[in-house]
């Protein structure tokens, strides 16, 4: 699961093509995964802000225990 996978539809072929026949704007509402209430969208957002800086700091973390091999 990617972080924007909590609010953002995975797009795909047939929905790009059918969004770009779809002159109404029936299937603009597809494009977004909607939460039950406003808390429940709050927590799966912190949640995925929260994963992000957990890759950011593995990732630094990482960065900076392969600069120290490189100079010992």
């Amino acid at each position: 699961m990617s972080f924007d996978d909590y609010i953002f539809v995975k797009p795909t072929f047939l929905r790009g093509v059918a969004r770009a026949v779809d002159i109404g704007g029936i299937l603009s509402n597809d494009a977004f995964v909607l939460s039950e209430t406003p808390a429940e969208a709050d927590r799966r957002a912190l949640n995925s802000d929260w994963r992000a800086v957990n890759r950011d700091l593995n990732k630094a973390m990482a960065s900076n225990a392969a600069g120290a091999k490189q100079e010992a």
